[in-house]
């Protein structure tokens, strides 16, 4: 079933390891004014619908020098997975609205218990409420519903890039991890690229903390047929010892922590990340 981003997006019922995709509003090469060139990415980030709280983090995600690493291009298709609440998808929408494709990858909540639906649902409606709001940058930016047991994220060989930011903690607790590097691997093309951040585990790290071995990132996107083409110090952050009593969630942004300890934890900033470039072999 196809829909307009700005309409009602309910998943559609049926086979759970089809992804659900609603369309853009508007495809590519359809002229609803007059832009014709794709902008930079500098001149996205610095686009003034991003609100000042996404563009404070900035400093700490570093997004032109990322996207730049995983070789994004305007004419590229990028799926992005779990997006969140849209920081990358501000950037991303708006810079492949010309000649490229964005899609959102989010949780399908008719795949998931009835009692963990509703963070899914909530996530969904945010980001289809944020499309909706800012047509311009927005209109042509697509949307994919998936079962994080089964996921499906589009046509085999249809994408570019597949990127995601700090979510493969989350798999890994919930047991989901290999098979959706699997399914990265299906959707790109032959010698499309995984671009993945990740919060990056030291020694000191506990189980359940948010941080990740960058070993066992690796050993995933191996496992499901990519090869490591090269890490990048991009998102790196020294100062983050990857041992803190509430996990990676007692740093910048949600700052878990005494108030008493405010200061300390601002000084460090926001997590250490490992910042790796996958790729899909031709053959």
């Amino acid at each position: 079933m196809l829909l307009g981003c700005a309409q009602d997006t309910t998943a559609p019922q049926g086979d759970s390891s089809t992804a659900q995709t609603v369309e853009a509003a508007t495809p590519p090469g359809t002229a609803t004014e007059a832009r014709t060139e794709a902008p930079t990415l500098a001149e996205v980030v610095a686009g003034d619908w991003r609100s000042d709280e996404n563009r404070a983090r900035d400093e700490h995600r570093h997004p032109v020098e990322t996207l730049e690493f995983f070789g994004v291009e305007p004419a590229h298709s990028v799926v992005e997975i779990t997006p969140g609440g849209g920081w990358y998808a501000e950037i991303l929408a708006p810079y492949l609205y010309e000649r490229g494709r964005y899609v959102a990858a989010v949780v399908d909540p008719e795949t998931l218990p009835e009692d963990g639906r509703d963070y899914h649902q909530r996530q969904r409606h945010n980001l289809e409420q944020r499309f909706s709001e800012a047509p311009e940058q927005f209109s042509r930016a697509g949307m994919v519903a998936y079962d994080p047991a089964a996921p499906v994220f589009g046509e085999p060989g249809s994408a570019d890039v597949v990127v995601t930011f700090r979510n493969v903690h989350n798999w890994l607790s919930n047991g989901q991890a290999e098979g959706m590097f699997e399914g990265f691997h299906e959707v790109l093309r032959p010698g499309g690229v995984l671009g993945v951040v990740e919060h990056r585990a030291s020694a000191a790290s506990k189980d359940g903390s948010g941080y990740v071995a960058q070993d066992r990132i690796v050993e995933l996107a191996t496992q499901a047929g990519f090869v490591l083409e090269e890490a990048s110090e991009i998102n790196a952050n020294p100062r983050d010892t990857a041992d803190h009593p509430n996990g990676v969630w007692t740093l910048p942004p949600t700052n878990n922590h005494d108030e008493a300890d405010a200061a300390r934890y601002a000084d460090i900033g926001e997590s250490d990340r490992m910042t790796l470039r996958f790729r899909k072999p031709l053959e």
